[in-house]
């Protein structure tokens, strides 16, 4: 019961790491507002899009640990939409401790088949929905008073790169210096922020067309295929290794730890 008596907002909280994190931290005693676009991704994007299904299961697991949650369908591009999602959840559970910023997407693209509105696109989602994340709930957390964490996912491909993702690496790079400033400027109020930096998980990101266009882009450059080898024997995490570490940041027992960028990645950075 380390987060016992907190509250937690997650976004991208439909499923995969999202899902992870909301059911972990609320284990260990949090309520949770957990938003998701809870819908069609951009054209760039080529796995298959999160449901409100998929929103209302994470909804049935959280409440299964006796937590309660409130919910809403939000892009986290609509940053008025985001505010009024904590507002809620606020005005429900009283407090805001803890934010996850954990929406984003990823497109398989060479550099030169990557389209304006496609980078546009990645870059909305994974820059300015984090950005936006952040200040639904920063004010929040400054107006109980009690300190709190931040927790920005960024991706392995933010402190290395990923072969054929120009955009997503760009944005993930740009989550990362996000965090660190932040960081710097709401450590007077007690509020710590890091980034954590998973490599791959088995999450819905396999799902659709992910794996094979992945696999044509390789096919242009094969070289690049061993640059996030892993050290350990495992290749892919699952969602609640990513939790794990999430929800540790989000307790006092990284109550020292800010401005850092975690991986959790099996050592695939460091290759």
């Amino acid at each position: 019961m380390r987060l016992e008596g907190r509250v937690a907002f997650i976004t991208g909280a439909a499923r995969g790491q999202g899902r992870a994190h909301a059911v972990r931290m609320a284990t260990e005693g949090a309520d949770i507002i957990a938003v998701d676009i809870a819908g069609p991704l951009p054209p760039c994007v080529r796995y298959d899009s999160a449901t409100r299904a998929d929103l209302d299961e994470t909804v049935r697991l959280v409440e299964k640990t006796g937590r309660r949650i409130h919910t809403a369908a939000v892009d986290t591009r609509d940053a008025a939409g985001l505010r009024d999602a904590v507002a809620a959840g606020v005005a429900r559970f009283g407090r805001l401790d803890v934010i996850v910023a954990n929406a984003g997407i990823a497109a398989p693209q060479t550099w030169d088949q990557i389209r304006p509105e496609d980078f546009r696109d990645v870059i909305d989602v994974n820059v300015t929905g984090t950005w936006n994340t952040v200040m639904a709930g920063a004010d929040q957390i400054i107006a109980g008073g009690r300190g709190g964490s931040i927790i920005l996912i960024s991706s392995a491909a933010g402190m290395k790169m990923q072969p054929f993702m120009l955009h997503y690496t760009t944005s993930k790079h740009a989550v990362t210096g996000m965090a660190r400033a932040f960081a710097a400027e709401l450590g007077k109020h007690a509020i710590r922020v890091n980034s954590l930096h998973p490599g791959p998980v088995n999450t819905g990101m396999g799902t659709g067309d992910m794996v094979s266009e992945l696999t044509r882009a390789a096919e242009t450059n094969p070289a690049l295929s061993h640059m996030m080898t892993p050290f350990l024997p495992d290749w892919v995490a699952q969602p609640d290794d990513i939790a794990d570490a999430v929800c540790w940041l989000a307790s006092d027992e990284s109550r020292y730890v800010t401005a850092a960028a975690i991986p959790v990645d099996l050592g695939s950075t460091q290759y």
